[in-house]
């Protein structure tokens, strides 16, 4: 099964998203999943995965609300208080009520650096290997990956995965490649780590500033650090849409990775996603 293991809703109307607005152009507003769901289909996309757009559990319910209307939804990343762990076990189990919910995020770029360090979120993280859920790891700039190591030792455990390639310099020079490189490296060496082909934008002046070519060198890299079996494809809707529209983010992501064998493609475009997130498939009707 084909899936997109990074895709977004939001409502305006039913949660408060602080990063989003004016400033966001034609995304201010709601964004509904029926917008993106033909494009999926022509694609040959059969699955997809929600993921938090706020933190705060509104956001989780819409989309919960969201997968029971549309079986393409097969997991849901939602929001959990990491940095109250003693409320945290009653609010995983609740969450791990919908067999759906198959990960967690928290916007840890719009925190101050270090947060995740802290003893009481450090402790919410132990909170969701005990629950058996995936982290995914958000960040605004390749520096936070610096962090993983030292989450990845204290919790040998927990799965995680890097959103957007931990966001690689797209448009910059050799120096910001190699410093990047080396950062996902050291979090690639832990195998309960993978990382998501999603978000390859330009890193500098606009988003939608980037070419195949100069995308490929960072999947390449990524590829040679994780393996296939250790990527996921994400199509990063609606954000791509800021990028030059989410067909041409498939187009790109499937034209670099067409050289691999058909095992190795099958990994990259599904078969991580459906591995790393252990949902349970629910292909669509």
């Amino acid at each position: 099964m084909i899936v997109d293991a990074h895709q977004h809703v939001w409502d305006l109307a039913r949660a408060d998203y602080p990063w989003l607005g004016p400033g966001m152009g034609e995304l201010h507003r709601t964004v509904a999943f029926e917008e993106l769901a033909p494009t999926l289909g022509r694609l040959g996309i059969e699955g997809t995965v929600l993921v938090q757009a706020a933190d705060n559990a509104e956001d989780t319910e819409l989309m919960l609300e969201v997968a029971a209307r549309h079986p393409e939804v097969v997991g849901v990343v939602a929001w959990a208080p990491l940095d109250r762990p003693d409320d945290l076990p009653e609010h995983l189990a609740s969450l791990r009520r919908s067999p759906l919910v198959v990960g967690v995020r928290v916007l840890i770029h719009e925190r101050e650096g270090g947060w995740l360090a802290q003893p009481h979120v450090d402790r919410g993280l132990a909170e969701l290997v005990r629950a058996d859920l995936g982290f995914d790891f958000v960040t605004s700039g390749p520096a936070a990956l610096a962090e993983l190591p030292g989450i990845e030792a204290r919790h040998p455990d927990l799965r995680i995965v890097i959103d957007h390639l931990g966001k690689p310099p797209i448009g910059q020079g050799s120096a910001e490649r190699a410093a990047w490189r080396s950062l996902l490296a050291e979090a690639a060496a832990n195998p309960r780590t993978c990382a998501k082909l999603s978000g390859l934008y330009s890193s500098v002046g606009d988003l939608g500033d980037w070419t195949v070519d100069g995308v490929r060198p960072f999947v390449e890299d990524a590829l040679e650090l994780f393996g296939p079996d250790r990527l996921l494809y994400g199509g990063d809707w609606p954000i791509s849409v800021l990028a030059g529209g989410y067909e041409r983010t498939w187009a790109t992501v499937t034209e670099i990775v067409s050289t691999l064998s058909a095992d190795e493609r099958a990994a990259v475009l599904g078969g991580t996603a459906e591995s790393f997130y252990r949902f349970p498939v629910r292909r669509a009707a």
